[in-house]
């Protein structure tokens, strides 16, 4: 039976949820077991945006990735291996082991990015047994406590911020190049390129942890957009561009993360601890820049769908494991129908875990199929995603997945095996198989919506003292307006209307609400511009609001801008619990989202 099947609710106050979370780490990973010495280390390597194509291993004939198709060749592939179409999802249906609409963070934005500490995330499994856990690059899945990643297991975090190195909510002023990241949550300057930082540290940081297992979560943001890599990268594709492939920057991105992959599989196997390390290579999302159908340029393997799409290339990817002491072998590869949510519970058990319960997990144990102990095992596979804070539709943006069969929004069904481009719908001429699709959604979806995260926003937890300054961008504001992502618009004076944010008030007590226009670390004026402009990156552009006005619980404030403020204060007496927070920037009759708030409590003494 689905495991979602088995899903409850749970209400809880400060006390019940951690011992709850408690509870729930030691049922499922077993803590009364201490960790063996030859436990096998694990270490999974996403890359952003880079699709089923965007390998040579994979017939692309443009790209060269000779690190990458060698390990392929040495590991088990999984070819009917499948994720969410866009960062945020995937990346939660990794972490927790529950599909992006179970467990809350079905958008790369607008209060829906991040994901709730509901129940244990793969880092606290592997923790609770011993493991030391690190994350390095791309987290994307909440800023703020209690959901950085390390409030969610790891003891060990070297980040950029939100969805992207140089988006707003990142450290201003980084560019992929001589950057400032965030280790253990404390800003930190690193000198060379995003993809390469990433790697390096992690070998590093391997060599200092050899006390006990190890497990590591390494997420690239390459070959997510802006497409910056050094010429030498590029320079190999360049003859192509325009012609058969879209972008000789987004091929030299992937070249480059094939040479750093080769980096740390060479320090593996020469330290000796590549026989007994799980070794997964696996990608987010389907293509971006990688391919089109309708410019019929690049590669994607035969499937029509990029990025965001729910056609098989937009959510179909490459999986490959090794664990050459464990007896995945070489070689062998299986089309057993697999996705993201399957990850905690296979390597749980790969791990030796004894797990008791299981019950909120979405994901199967596939440890079987790729032992060869199993050929295949009857399932099906849910997406839906949406780029709102409201809930997904049960239908529109759908994929349903079983076996080879695809329903798409519930209205068209194509199998996969025989029509790769899906351009011939078979929905009217298979009425069994729709029913039984549709069947299974609609008990999913009924499942589903009694989950405590599916029905409410992910929050910020402010006035805990594990962070004390909460930081809040419009890149992150709810509304109905476009979206403002990129530190460039927001130099330029970008405006838009989102302007509302979810809060979780630790206690009751006075906090300062402190509106900006430009970031604490590169400080200006709200009607001027910051002294310093980092690596000459930006074209400032000044915009003069006249008012500041804030709304939150019973406090509904505007205060006037002076032209010397840099921030507009306001102190607000909140009660403890949810609220909503709405903070704008007045000018005329012109109302915009304000661009940076920090949160703080304010002592009580004070």
């Amino acid at each position: 039976m689905n495991p979602y099947l088995f899903l409850k609710t749970y209400k809880k106050n400060s006390l019940c949820y951690f011992a709850f979370l408690l509870s729930a780490v030691m049922m499922l990973t077993g803590c009364h077991q201490i960790s063996k010495p030859n436990k096998p280390n694990v270490i999974i390597v996403m890359t952003d945006d880079q699709g089923i194509g965007d390998l040579s291993y994979h017939g692309n004939p443009y790209l060269k990735t000779p690190n990458l198709d060698k390990f392929a060749a040495e590991s088990t592939g999984l070819s009917n291996f499948h994720v969410s179409p866009l960062c945020t999802p995937t990346r939660s249906a990794i972490i927790t082991g529950q599909y992006p609409v179970r467990n809350g963070a079905w958008a790369t934005y607008k209060g829906r990015d991040a994901i709730q500490r509901e129940f244990p995330t793969i880092a606290d499994v592997f923790r609770a047994q011993g493991y030391h856990t690190a994350h390095f690059g791309k987290w994307h899945l909440g800023d703020n406590f209690p959901v950085r990643p390390t409030d969610c297991g790891f003891d060990y975090s070297l980040q950029h911020r939100s969805g992207g190195v140089g988006e707003l909510s990142d450290y201003w002023g980084n560019t992929y190049f001589d950057d400032t990241y965030y280790e253990n949550n404390e800003p930190k300057k690193f000198q060379g390129y995003c993809t390469d930082i990433w790697f390096e540290q992690t070998i590093r940081h391997i060599e200092n942890h050899q006390d006990k297992p190890f497990f590591i979560y390494l997420a690239t943001n390459a070959p997510h957009s802006p497409l910056i890599v050094e010429d030498k990268y590029k320079k190999p594709y360049e003859k192509f561009e325009g012609k058969q492939i879209i972008s000789a920057a987004y091929l030299g991105m992937i070249a480059n993360i094939d040479e750093n992959f080769g980096k740390l599989d060479r320090y593996l196997k020469k330290s000796g601890q590549a026989e007994n390390t799980i070794l997964i290579f696996m990608t987010d999302n389907g293509t971006q820049y990688g391919y089109s159908y309708e410019k019929n340029m690049g590669f994607n393997k035969g499937y029509r769908g990029n990025k965001s799409n729910k056609e098989e290339g937009g959510h179909r990817v490459p999986f490959y494991i090794r664990w050459p002491k464990g007896g995945i072998e070489a070689g062998f590869e299986s089309n057993q129908l697999a996705a993201h949510v399957d990850l905690l519970p296979t390597l749980a058990q790969l791990c030796d875990f004894t797990p008791e319960e299981t019950a909120y997990l979405d994901g199967i144990d596939l440890s079987e199929i790729l032992l060869q102990k199993k050929k295949d095992i009857d399932r099906s596979v849910f997406i839906h995603h949406r780029q709102d804070p409201a809930a997904p539709d049960d239908w529109q943006g759908s994929a349903i997945l079983k076996n080879e069969w695809r329903l798409l929004h519930g209205k068209k069904l194509y199998h996969i095996t025989e029509d790769s481009l899906q351009l011939k719908d078979i929905y009217q001429q298979q009425p069994e198989m729709v029913a039984q699709l549709k069947a299974e959604n609609e008990a999913f979806m009924k499942a589903t919506k009694t989950a405590m995260p599916y029905q409410q926003l992910p929050a910020p937890l402010v006035g805990h003292p594990k962070q004390e300054e909460v930081v809040l961008t419009i890149q992150h504001a709810m509304g109905t307006d476009r979206g403002i992502w990129k530190s460039e618009q927001v130099a330029e004076g970008m405006k838009n209307t989102n302007n509302r944010f979810a809060l979780d008030v630790h206690r009751k007590g006075k906090y300062q609400i402190s509106c900006r226009r430009w970031p604490k670390e590169c400080p200006g004026k709200i009607w001027g511009v910051p002294a310093e402009n980092p690596k000459n990156h930006f074209q400032y552009q000044a915009i003069k609001p006249e008012k500041v006005h804030i709304s939150i619980g019973t406090h509904n404030l505007v205060k006037s801008i002076r032209e010397e403020d840099e921030a507009i204060d306001c102190i607000v007496e909140l009660e403890k619990g949810r609220n909503f927070l709405t903070a704008d920037f007045i000018e005329g009759n012109e109302k915009y989202g304000v661009y940076y708030i920090y949160i703080s409590a304010i002592p009580s003494n004070s």
